[in-house]
């Protein structure tokens, strides 16, 4: 089961960058047609295979692989961030889309929120209820945690004329805040398999 739930932890922090990387490409393609933007769209899609691809091997590796493969993605992720700041630096400055382009990774991201809370919650399940609360308190934080961030978005789509680099700014500090409630959910459920207490840390 430790291993099992780690697993459920780096399934979880890969799914919400493959989606949020889905999302997003989708609303550039949305509005593409220039020469520049296709092939920087064509670039984030190899990027996004790339990491698509390296996600499912490293899932069947093992725990040991799993740190390293972690590190290696995020650095995949950076690149592809670097190259949607750069569509909206060079190719696109217009507000509406990066407003577009904001509300799908948000949507996306609060889809990985409630289903890593649904398939933590669902694991919990199979635990004896005695070895439950931590799991579920941290279920608990979780949704929580997404409600907060459902708000934090929604009062920035509100103002409306943000910076593309502004409102990247806040989708890494939700997803940051997704991957330590990822975390904590993760160690709540193995120290409760393994029959350990004091998971909520």
């Amino acid at each position: 089961m430790p291993e099992q739930s780690s697993m459920h932890v780096y399934l979880n922090w890969t799914k919400q960058r493959i989606d949020e990387m889905d999302a997003m490409l989708a609303s550039l393609e949305a509005k593409a047609g220039q020469a520049k933007a296709d092939q920087l769209i064509a670039e984030m899609k190899k990027q996004r295979d790339d990491f698509q691809s390296k996600a499912k091997v490293q899932a069947q590796a093992g725990e040991a692989a799993l740190q390293a493969s972690k590190e290696q993605l995020e650095a995949q992720w950076q690149g592809f961030e670097t190259k949607v700041k750069a569509y909206f630096d060079t190719i696109s400055k217009q507000v509406e889309q990066q407003q577009a382009t904001f509300g799908d990774a948000v949507a996306a991201q609060l889809k990985a929120w409630r289903a890593a809370a649904d398939a933590f919650s669902s694991e919990a399940a199979k635990i004896a209820a005695a070895k439950r609360a931590d799991v579920d308190a941290a279920v608990k934080q979780m949704k929580a945690d997404a409600t907060e961030a459902e708000a934090r978005f929604e009062k920035l789509k509100q103002v409306g004329s943000e910076t593309w680099s502004s409102l990247s700014a806040a989708l890494t500090e939700s997803r940051k805040a997704f991957d330590r409630a990822n975390q904590k959910a993760g160690d709540a459920l193995n120290e409760a398999a393994t029959g350990k207490t004091g998971a909520a840390s």
